[in-house]
């Protein structure tokens, strides 16, 4: 009889073979299967052309002209100050008003002054007395010498002292002359036509003459536009000038366009009337100034402006939107599509802007397709479909401002790797092995 312990530990062989067998088999099916799941990666996808859209340049007259900051200034600015000394009465106007010439502003007290003026001319009408009575002694000193009844020497001396009278009266005159200004310099007017200021003192408070400030008028209609030009512009112009292009602004008059600070136009007009006779040292610059009419008083002085100052005569140009313009560190180009549809970078030189258009002086050509739209999908060299601006459908796509170096990245179609229970294609696989339970 077999030893029950023996017998316990000992499994079939038969079953454990064909477990073994099983599983070599199943393994051997998965990894085919597997295999067979996964389909091979195709090739990614073309790359489409780009579409772009272009136009040809324009070519039209343009005024070139350099664009240069200024400010307005009164062409008469007036600080008032009194002639006479004196306490402040009255002041007849309101602070920030527009005065006319003449018009009354202060009065000073005149009471000093009234005195001062009735004693002067006292002094004038008893010199004038005296004048008539030694013009009447000398006449008839001059009927007694002729009838030998006085002599030389005593008619000498009646037509000194008239001569002497007649001095003193002339002084007495000048005198009272004084008096009289004094007097009406009390009283002060504006002497411009203008705007005043406030005023910067109170009636009760004592003047010193031609020293107390009182207040400051300033003319507002025509008014000043002064501005700086570099000294490169200057030699450009003075070129023009030697080869009898232009007129020298000396010996003619150009308008200058100007526009405020919360105006984008330049639609407001000035005629230069002066040019200095040196650059500053400092700046480098030439100061002209403008004179601008100024009817309506909406400018005031000390307003800041910017300016278009004309350069030369007008001129054929061409000309391209300024969307088209992209910048390549500090440098403008442009893209231009060649007769094979492939992009071309070019170098531009450009000059003024007019109307959303830039004047294009070297680079691009009136033939050119140059690419007004889609900058950003283009590089040098690329394939394009381009089509005509006018002709394109659909909203034009703003410019960049530096070109483009990548083109974007394709992506593969993702991969699937089956799971590792996945059926094998063509069947079941049904396995069914138990192991035999213990005796």
């Amino acid at each position: 009889m077999p030893d029950p312990a023996f017998a316990t530990d000992r499994k079939p062989s038969g079953l454990m073979s064909l477990s073994v067998i099983v599983s070599w088999g199943l393994s051997l099916m998965l990894s085919g299967g597997m295999t067979g799941c996964q389909k091979p990666a195709g090739p990614p996808p073309a790359a489409k052309i780009p579409e772009v859209i272009v136009a040809y340049p324009t070519r039209e007259d343009v005024q070139e002209f350099e664009e240069t900051t200024g400010r307005l200034v009164a062409r008469e600015s007036v600080e008032i100050r009194s002639r006479v000394s004196g306490y402040l009465e009255k002041a007849f106007f309101v602070d920030g008003a527009n005065v006319q010439q003449g018009e009354p502003l202060f009065h000073i007290d005149a009471r000093p002054y009234d005195a001062e003026l009735a004693r002067a001319s006292a002094s004038v009408a008893q010199s004038k007395a005296r004048v008539d009575r030694l013009k009447r002694q000398e006449d008839r000193a001059r009927k007694l010498f002729g009838t030998k009844n006085t002599t030389q020497e005593e008619l000498d001396l009646i037509s000194a002292d008239r001569s002497e009278a007649e001095a003193g009266l002339d002084a007495l005159v000048a005198t009272q002359t004084l008096a009289e200004l004094n007097h009406e310099y009390t009283r002060i007017n504006s002497p411009i036509t203008g705007r005043i200021s406030r005023r910067l003192i109170d009636p009760g408070n004592l003047i010193i003459a031609d020293e107390t400030p009182l207040v400051s008028v300033m003319s507002l209609n025509p008014i000043y536009a002064y501005f700086d030009i570099d000294e490169r512009t200057i030699l450009r112009v003075e070129r023009l000038i030697r080869e009898g292009k232009i007129l020298s602004p000396r010996d003619t008059k150009y308008e200058v366009l100007f526009a405020l600070a919360d105006e984008t136009e330049f639609t407001r007009k000035g005629v230069i009337d002066f040019l200095d006779n040196h650059l500053s040292t400092t700046t480098g610059t030439l100061r002209l100034r403008a004179t601008v009419e100024n009817e309506n008083l909406l400018l005031s002085p000390g307003m800041f402006i910017r300016l278009h100052v004309p350069i030369g005569k007008p001129h054929p140009a061409i000309m391209v939107p300024e969307g088209a313009l992209g910048s390549d560190q500090g440098q403008r180009f442009v893209y231009v599509v060649n007769q094979e549809d492939e992009v071309v970078y070019r170098r531009v030189q450009i000059g003024s802007l007019k109307e959303g258009r830039r004047v294009i002086e070297e680079g691009v050509v009136a033939t050119d397709r140059v690419i007004v739209s889609g900058l950003q999908r283009v590089r040098a060299g690329a394939k394009v479909q381009p089509k005509l601006l006018g002709e394109a459908q659909g909203s034009i796509e703003p410019a960049t401002t530096s070109p483009p170096t990548t083109a974007p990245p394709t992506t593969a179609p993702p991969t699937t790797t089956p799971p590792v229970n996945a059926i094998p294609a063509g069947g079941k696989l049904t396995v069914d092995a138990k192991e035999p339970a213990k005796p």
